[in-house]
């Protein structure tokens, strides 16, 4: 994606991190390999005393039932003057963009992408979103250009 596009996402302008810091719901995401199966699929976002956010992403894969799996990873900001755009690394050297696109004012839901249309979730501080809330995401995402058809709802518990 050029700089010109990532321009036109509109990413959020403000985040406050110990805000945003908590457990969310992944409700829906673009089919991707390294979440290949999986359901129930949480991401946890802790604030570290250095600034930096530690990542703990779990599912299960296949049912609700299915065998567990979680990977670790480390996020920072790396430029304060654009909070919404953060830097999330799985190895040391491989840092993934993270763009906040979309952001409840109580950070009840997010709508997350990347410098690549290939990349999207909705997520939610509960394990279900309502309709209304996840039809305004999806059509916020497809007026950015993202190809919404892409999109699988991820099954999740039915209660926290």
């Amino acid at each position: 994606m050029k700089k010109s596009e990532i321009e036109k996402l509109n990413i959020v302008k403000t985040l406050d991190a110990t805000k945003y810091a908590g457990k969310l719901y992944e409700i829906a995401r673009f089919p991707h390999s390294f979440e290949k199966d999986m359901v129930g699929v949480t991401a946890t976002y802790t604030l570290l005393p250095n600034g930096r956010i530690e990542v703990l992403n779990a599912g299960y894969m296949n049912t609700l039932n299915g065998k567990f799996k979680s990977t670790n990873a480390k996020a920072k900001i790396p430029n304060p003057a654009e909070p919404g755009k953060l830097k999330v690394y799985f190895f040391p050297l491989f840092g993934a963009d993270y763009f906040v696109l979309e952001l409840a004012d109580n950070y009840e839901y997010a709508l997350v992408g990347s410098s690549s249309y290939n990349y999207l979730w909705i997520l939610n501080r509960q394990p279900q979103m309502p309709d209304s809330t996840y039809t305004m995401l999806v059509e916020k995402a497809s007026a950015r250009g993202y190809d919404i058809s892409k999109l699988i709802k991820v099954e999740q518990v039915t209660s926290k």
